[in-house]
């Protein structure tokens, strides 16, 4: 007999504390999915003309997190909103002005939230999407294909996955949770892409904290590097550097474009090898072009790819040091060749409407990447490959002669990383500053990157 109080008291805690539990998926987010059951016939089946006049509803879910159900509507399409709330300080209006108050607050893009989107003059159902990073752009949908449903991973605006089937009625995704919508694609959709730990960054954000504090005493100088021994030359050459002597006196390190990314890279070589790496392996050709094709004609004359043979050398050779074994690029593994985007949304700008879907040809061989895809890039490299960071080549075109002139000029360093929020954040150093990934992008809208990976040190320490 006790043993069977026992037995029953435990089965009723145990329904006393599954609401506890329900309140959050795996992921760590609030979840709808018992007030969206709610919610099928009044809002989810019901015409646009039955809940265009219907006034928001608060609800809460079985452990009490707060969703606001609401309508949005554009042109040609209503959105029906199951928005996750937050907690958050506003300034409030009142007799006195301005004061702070705590209230909950709905945006429509919080870890948590689900959206319907349906069409104005069909009422038929056009995708639902689950946001549930903490990144907005980063999500994924769902949309009707006869009887079943298909996916669609987004990041940033480019597909990691498109159109990937379901088996399963689109009506499934009005009541599924995100932990459903997870175990019915893990073997579909790259969740590896997107699921993240914050803990994993500590070597990369620490490489970044120091490359900043380090900025206000390195001057631009076009042809300067260090070499093995500290040494300030010429890039071109290896010869004395004219500012040499003027740099010791104040202080200051002169770095070309080129300079600045290997001075990081010695920053992690000098703790474990006692040196600086030398200029000449990193001058090595890494490129082999027909001497007839007009690259091939004018690299003989100009140095095309400099930039492209400098990025990959350094990569390797601080593989060499890492691993104690001399790579050369070729043997070296430091080229990030991934083809992960099906497809890419396009958008318009100077206020055209129209939207559209374009193929994507992610990485291009001796060019590197778009950089239209670039955030999305390093955003799931981050993801993948932990505490790792990335040289770059920036392939410029010259149109000031005829025909015009693809040459790589510029280096750069990207080192991507999620912050405790799990939000993406990406320093972004070239030419001895730093930069945002948006204003980089947007510089080079037009232009391509080639990337060079390597691991992250907490070592790491520049001259």
């Amino acid at each position: 007999m006790k043993k069977k109080f026992i037995l029953l008291l435990v089965f009723n805690f145990s329904l006393l504390i599954a609401p506890v539990f329900a309140e959050y998926s795996k992921l760590n987010i609030p979840d709808s999915a018992d007030i969206r059951q709610q919610l099928v016939e009044p809002w989810f089946e019901a015409s646009y003309e039955e809940i265009t006049f219907k006034h928001p509803e608060f609800l809460s879910n079985d452990g009490g997190q707060k969703f606001k159900v609401f309508l949005e509507e554009d042109d040609s399409s209503y959105h029906v909103f199951v928005a996750a709330g937050k907690l958050m300080n506003v300034n409030v209006l009142s007799g006195d002005g301005f004061t702070k108050a705590e209230q909950y607050v709905y945006p429509g893009n919080l870890p948590g939230t689900w959206v319907l989107i349906k069409d104005k003059k069909t009422n038929k159902p056009i995708r639902i999407r689950y946001f549930f990073a903490s990144d907005s752009d980063v999500y994924v949908q769902f949309s009707p294909n006869g009887k079943t449903a298909l996916a669609d991973l987004v990041i940033f605006g480019n597909y990691a996955a498109k159109g990937v089937s379901t088996g399963v009625p689109f009506s499934t995704f009005y009541t599924a949770s995100i932990d459903d919508v997870i175990k019915l694609t893990q073997r579909s959709l790259p969740w590896k892409y997107v699921l993240i730990n914050p803990a994993l960054y500590n070597g990369v954000i620490s490489m970044s904290s120091k490359i900043q504090s380090s900025l206000s005493n390195i001057v631009y100088a076009e042809d300067a590097i260090y070499n093995e021994k500290g040494e300030l030359v010429q890039l071109t050459d290896g010869k004395e550097f004219a500012a040499g002597a003027d740099s010791d006196e104040n202080g200051k390190l002169y770095l070309s474009s080129q300079g600045f990314v290997k001075w990081i890279a010695d920053g992690i070589v000098y703790p474990l090898s006692g040196s600086y790496l030398k200029r000449e392996p990193l001058v090595e050709y890494t490129t082999d072009f027909k001497d007839i094709g007009y690259q091939g004609i004018l690299s003989q004359k100009y140095s095309l790819y400099l930039s492209l043979d400098w990025v990959r050398n350094l990569a390797s050779a601080v593989v060499s040091v890492y691993t104690g074994r001399e790579y050369r690029y070729f043997n070296s593994g430091v080229d990030v060749t991934l083809n992960p985007f099906a497809a890419s949304v396009l958008t318009y700008d100077d206020g055209d409407p129209r939207r559209g879907i374009s193929n994507t040809v992610t990485f291009i061989k001796d060019t590197g990447y778009n950089t239209k895809v670039l955030k999305s890039l390093l955003y799931l490299l981050a993801a993948t490959e932990p505490d790792t960071f990335y040289f770059g080549a920036i392939r410029e075109i010259d149109t000031s002669i005829e025909p015009e002139m693809k040459v790589f000029n510029k280096c750069v360093a990207f080192l991507p990383y999620f912050n405790q929020n799990k939000e993406f954040e990406c320093s972004v150093f070239i030419d001895g500053r730093m930069i945002t990934l948006e204003d980089f992008c947007f510089i080079y809208k037009n232009d391509f990157v080639y990337l060079t990976k390597v691991r992250s040190s907490f070592n790491f320490n520049p001259y």
